[in-house]
């Protein structure tokens, strides 16, 4: 067992072995121009691409075409660039039907900042509260929808917490209003099914480096039919990806994401089984402990996350405490911040039990192993930490978050 065990799976993942020779192969031997079209280097580039996306399709249950491959796959840098286009494709492709777009106050900082900037420029920006488990309401969706709404941005699973939310009822609800549905799916793609069709989504966004692929990569799930989606490119050039994308395809890197997506289409009730009992036997101990709040219960939280907050811990100490544990006091994208989470916040957890959260991401290398030296890192820490310093956390009772 080395040291420090890694428990940040949400923050990104190792590439997998079998992913790597793959990418070896496109970055050394197979190494050709995907749109060099006229040998066979560009030839083999572009069926890597066609393959991949099929890859990728296969996973959000979208049609393939052995010719054309999943013409709905756009390949993008990430999901910050897949929501920066979507969302931003979509305010400025339908602007004349209205500038209103709803979202929520948990989303992911790609999200919330590519909101901002929208609000900078004219258009109006509605946020949808959660409750006490960070679930929206799809009621108070329905009732947020106006006859300017052309878009609702609501992410699939929380990178914070786990939390899944109504994705089916959001989705008919967008349908039945005629108003596009857009989520960010990074967390879940791959660690829960998804079908694009069912959940009536329109546009989704992911990234490799979530699911065992290399960083750089991601991809955009644009529908192109019941309703076809137009969006305004963020990059021009050359046309690349039906136009929304310019720029030569990182064929190692899609090549690797595709492989990424169909391992883990095969692995994923396996994983789900075993990881969700190994996140139980973290939550339980630690339960134990007392004062201890599961962030997101009751609502369905992905299989592999456990987010805990410690009633009387200082939250810098609680990380220093926990010294061989590589774990994340909230998104790795804001972690550097001493401000609280903005999603536990949103949740109506009070600050001082916000600073006291520890977000444990489990993985397809995690074994049983590292999770008893988990288990047993928190049961020697809390109850020492609590003896030197206690926290007042009856604010946090408001919201239903009684600890």
């Amino acid at each position: 067992m080395n040291l420090p065990i890694y428990l940040d799976y949400n923050a990104t993942t190792p590439v997998d072995p079998r992913v790597v020779e793959l990418m070896t192969t496109y970055l050394t031997r197979v190494f050709g121009n995907a749109a060099s079209k006229t040998h066979a280097y560009g030839r083999a580039a572009e069926d890597a691409v066609l393959r991949a996306r099929n890859q990728v399709a296969a996973l959000l249950n979208v049609e393939q075409d052995d010719r054309l491959g999943a013409r709905e796959i756009v390949f993008t840098s990430g999901a910050t660039e897949a929501n920066n286009l979507a969302i931003k494709g979509v305010a400025d492709q339908y602007r004349d039907r209205g500038k209103h777009i709803i979202t929520q106050v948990t989303e992911h900082s790609s999200v919330l900042g590519t909101c901002k900037r929208l609000a900078e420029r004219g258009y109006e920006i509605t946020y949808l509260p959660v409750d006490a488990s960070g679930r929206v309401s799809p009621q108070q969706l329905a009732d947020a929808i106006r006859p300017d709404t052309i878009l609702v941005s609501i992410m699939y699973a929380n990178n914070e917490t786990g939390v899944i939310q109504p994705m089916d009822a959001i989705g008919k609800i967008c349908k039945e209003r005629g108003v596009l549905f857009h989520t960010d799916a990074t967390q879940a793609l791959g660690k829960i099914p998804i079908d694009v069709h069912a959940d009536g989504i329109d546009l989704l966004a992911c990234s490799a480096h979530k699911l065992y692929g290399p960083k750089g990569v991601g991809a955009l799930y644009v529908r192109k039919r019941d309703p076809r989606v137009r969006l305004t490119a963020l990059i021009d050039g050359g046309g690349h990806e039906r136009g929304f994308r310019s720029g030569t395809l990182n064929v190692p890197g899609i090549a690797a994401l595709g492989l990424a997506c169909e391992i883990a289409g095969k692995d994923m009730t396996a994983q789900t089984a075993r990881l969700s009992a190994l996140r139980d036997r973290l939550v339980e101990s630690a339960k134990k402990l007392g004062g201890v709040r599961v962030n997101g219960q009751p609502s369905p939280i992905l299989p592999h996350v456990a987010n805990l907050s410690f009633e009387g811990v200082d939250g810098m100490s609680l990380l220093n405490a926990l010294d061989g544990l590589a774990v994340s006091s909230g998104s790795a994208c804001t972690s550097a911040s001493m401000e609280a989470s903005h999603v536990l916040r949103g949740m109506g957890i009070c600050e001082a039990l916000a600073h006291a959260s520890i977000r444990f991401s489990l993985g397809r290398m995690t074994s049983d192993e590292e999770i008893e030296f988990a288990v047993t890192k928190v049961n020697e820490a809390i109850p020492r930490l609590r003896s030197e310093k206690g926290t007042d956390c009856e604010a946090c009772e408001t919201r239903g978050g009684k600890v």
